[in-house]
């Protein structure tokens, strides 16, 4: 999948860089190449997070199956 950065020259001269589509995926670097590897590097820690959560939620669902009488 590609994600679109947003890559910012800080007063500091650190470069911040965002992802468009997952906001809350944001880290900086000295350059932009560095900048650029670290918001990859966050944009899978914050996938691996969610997905580790949507299978925590998952686990935690009981499913009940029922035989449904269907009428005609």
């Amino acid at each position: 999948m590609n994600y679109t950065a947003i890559i910012k020259k800080m007063e500091n001269g650190y470069y911040f860089a965002q992802c468009e589509q997952l906001p809350a995926a944001m880290t900086q670097g000295e350059t932009i190449e560095e900048a650029k590897e670290n918001l990859k590097e966050a944009i899978n820690l914050l996938l691996e997070d969610e997905k580790a959560d949507f299978q925590k939620q998952r686990l935690g669902t009981r499913f009940l199956r029922r035989k449904v009488a269907v009428l005609s």
